[in-house]
């Protein structure tokens, strides 16, 4: 391991978040082999952040606490439609959460002024509305505020969120993001999907549901559900684990191992069934993987 702390975590740099995800090396077929106590270095998300070294955490089941990130910003978009190329971003919601405390801090929600809105059979928001005067720039340098305060960045599906940052009117982020889909891996005692909806996840919490495709509600869901997390640390933790795309080295008998375990068949790469894995998650599977991904040297 290289550039450790005293704490035994690889310090990352970062590109901004303009940069896309790396190239999928899907022709690799070499079994993936793992030495105990290494966690590979690079980070498929292109976000800073600290990976733990295996051997030099705590086996007490707490984080770490240096650089741990205790101020999240929860945010979520709704948007004119799904291409940034071509769509806009119409509405931001924030929340700033205090993960020691269990405690929202400040939100924010708030339109921005788009022309027409593709999309509004899905989010109810008119163009129309989005143009009535209100201090919506204001709002924009109060969420940078927001950001600023922030050790992390999260949303629940951050390949879609994070794409509409760095796009006019929206400023660049260079936080880490942490996705609540993607990267954390619920308890099994909460019985929801690999990548489960903000809705089931909400339930599955006992926050009640009571609208969808806002903003600022879909936030508020995240936090609440962070405030009954009593291993919120831990989940965080290993959330902010780098994750690399692998395939199961299963026969078409043993595919149930691969679907239980959350892998999806055919996507993103055809003819096989994939996830994104850390290394610890690796190697608690109950049957082989091969890497689709390069890994550091």
């Amino acid at each position: 391991m290289k550039n450790l702390d005293a704490y035994g975590r690889i310090k990352r740099t970062y590109p901004g978040n303009d940069v896309e995800e790396d190239q999928r090396n899907s022709s690799s077929g070499e079994q993936l082999h793992l030495l105990d106590g290494c966690v590979p270095e690079l980070n498929s998300r292109l976000q800073p952040s600290y990976v733990i070294d295996q051997k030099s955490a705590s086996n007490s089941g707490k984080p770490m606490e240096q650089n741990f990130p205790e101020m999240l910003l929860i945010l979520d978009t709704e948007t004119t439609g799904l291409d940034p190329l071509k769509d806009q971003c119409l509405e931001i919601g924030a929340i700033l959460f205090s993960v020691s405390s269990r405690s929202t801090l400040a939100q924010q929600s708030f339109l921005i002024p788009v022309d027409e809105n593709s999309a509004e059979g899905i989010n109810q928001i008119p163009a129309s509305i989005t143009n009535l005067r209100q201090p919506w720039r204001k709002a924009l340098s109060y969420f940078q505020d927001l950001v600023d305060t922030a050790d992390l960045l999260v949303a629940h599906n951050v390949d879609f969120d994070r794409k509409w940052f760095g796009r006019e009117p929206l400023p660049k982020l260079f936080k880490p993001w942490l996705c609540t889909m993607e990267d954390i891996c619920w308890p099994a005692d909460r019985h929801l999907r690999r990548r489960p909806s903000v809705r089931d996840l909400a339930l599955s919490y006992g926050v009640p549901v009571w609208a969808a495709h806002r903003a600022l509600t879909d936030c508020i869901y995240l936090a609440e559900v962070f405030k009954r997390c009593d291993d919120l640390e831990l989940l965080i933790e290993h959330g902010l684990e780098p994750k690399k795309l692998v395939k199961a080295l299963v026969s078409y008998e043993e595919r149930q191992l691969a679907r239980t375990a959350g892998f999806r068949w055919n996507d993103p790469v055809q003819g096989a069934w994939t996830l994104r894995l850390s290394a610890r998650e690796i190697k608690n599977l109950a049957f082989p993987v091969a890497p689709l991904e390069p890994w550091e040297d």
